[in-house]
């Protein structure tokens, strides 16, 4: 199958189906009134990322994607059915642009990860839905929304954890092939890769996904040879392993240029973490080769390691290099996770006992604004206040005539209330005959 990793993309939603004017007419029923039905909904264009792809090839072969429009409405108040969804699946770490290959629109960088693009037109409202007391007969319908349309640009950057790069026949293919079980194609000329290589590489008890890019040259940002248009697969990358061809003359120029090429590029890549390895150890005299690894760190500022993909001469160390990068960015990405994370409020009865005793009642926050104002309460100097004078109330004067009047006052005896003397009489009560004695007198017409 041949790689793509560009593809151009029409799309277009479904439109809403109709509203219906319809009105029931039906023997025994004298006002029937209306009976028109609501139109469907229209399609929706929407991108799925998918696991089994990995190149865009299906979109140069079928270029025009296109949802299923609304059904119209239909009488007996019958609803139109809703147009099928139009899904582009897609590979894992697709970006999708605008038409003008700058805006982006959705990143599927995860498995099973969904993004509408166009969105489906509603249906319209049949004659049914304008009935009320004032217009008992509507004989008008709504039309369904129109589809929408645009292009879109599909970008893939695979989602590898760490890439190869360097100049043509540096030996990346080799490598990715010692340390993986792909099986990429090797020659001794260049440019053998021209679409990029994946393969999983396990160290020790872990394993991540390398990427063998095609090789760079000088002027690959203009165009040169392949160009650069495969560095966007490095841009996910946790590190990049620079393979240097140990059998040429000047390993220190070819440094140079491809990681001129890479500040050229931008994107991140220039600051990504890099190890520098000097490969084909295997053919290299060991005078030459200790003067070319002095050259090469001097031009790269830091340790050069040095390997042989041919018989797997320092390829471990290049490996466990590469591992801890990774798992560096693996542990920092958990944290951003985390702290992203909302809080996971307690369900069972126990979580919620238990994060009760252990948080207190008053939150910290407020506990810590309350101590505060006391200290500024005692620090404040305390100001006691003057009591204040009792006014005296003076008595009223009592003269030797109003005493003499109160005391007879007092003095004076108090009515008498009648009681009732005797008790009221019962009702008497009316004599109770037996049953004999009321038929007798039923029967003497009593």
């Amino acid at each position: 199958m041949k790689f793509l990793d560009v593809a151009k993309v029409y799309a277009n939603s479904g439109a809403g189906g109709n509203g219906c004017i319809a009105f029931r007419r039906e023997k025994f029923i004298e006002y029937g009134g209306p009976y028109g039905g609501d139109g469907g909904r229209g399609g929706d264009v929407v991108a799925e990322a998918v696991e089994n792809l990995n190149t865009l090839i299906d979109y140069r072969f079928q270029q025009h994607v296109k949802a299923k429009s609304g059904e119209g409405g239909k009488g007996k108040v019958m609803t139109g059915a809703n147009g099928d969804d139009a899904v582009m699946k897609v590979p894992v770490g697709t970006e999708i642009y605008e038409e003008d290959g700058e805006t982006l629109i959705a990143d599927l960088a995860l498995p099973g990860q969904r993004v509408r693009l166009l969105r489906g037109g509603n249906g319209g409202f049949g004659n049914a839905h304008f009935k009320s007391s004032t217009n008992q007969a509507p004989d008008f319908a709504m039309p369904g929304q129109p589809a929408q349309e645009a292009i879109f640009i599909l970008k893939l950057k695979l989602i590898a954890d760490a890439g190869l790069i360097g100049m043509p026949n540096a030996g990346k293919s080799t490598f990715l092939s010692r340390v993986s079980a792909a099986r990429p194609k090797i020659a001794d000329y260049p440019f053998t890769t021209l679409e990029p290589q994946l393969g999983v590489v396990k160290v020790d008890e872990s394993d991540f996904v390398l990427a063998d890019l095609p090789g760079l040259i000088e002027g690959a940002h203009e165009g040169i040879g392949l160009g650069d248009r495969f560095l966007g697969h490095a841009e996910r990358c946790a590190t990049i392993l620079h393979l240097i061809d140990g059998t040429g003359d000047a390993v220190a120029k070819s440094y140079k240029t491809i990681r001129a090429e890479l500040e050229a590029y931008g994107m991140g890549l220039g600051e990504k973490p890099e190890i520098v390895a000097l490969n084909k150890v295997d053919a290299i005299p060991e005078k030459e080769l200790a003067k070319k690894k002095a050259a090469l760190e001097k031009a790269c500022g830091h340790k050069v390691q040095v390997i042989s993909g041919v018989t797997g001469e320092g390829v471990m160390t290049v490996l466990r290099a590469m591992m801890k990068n990774i798992q560096h960015r693996r542990i920092a990405r958990v944290e951003a996770r985390d702290r992203l994370r909302p809080a996971r409020q307690p369900v069972t009865r126990a979580e919620r006992q238990t994060r009760n005793f252990s948080q207190p009642v008053v939150p910290k926050s407020l506990i810590a604004e309350m101590e505060m104002d006391a200290k500024v309460k005692s620090a404040r100097p305390v100001i006691v206040p003057k009591p204040k004078r009792a006014v005296k109330v003076a008595k009223p004067a009592y003269t030797p005539k109003k005493k003499k009047a109160a005391k007879a006052e007092k003095a004076k005896p108090k009515p008498k209330v009648a009681l009732p003397t005797g008790r009221a009489k019962a009702r008497p009560k009316p004599a109770r005959h037996s049953a004999k004695q009321r038929a007798k007198k039923r029967a003497a017409g009593r």
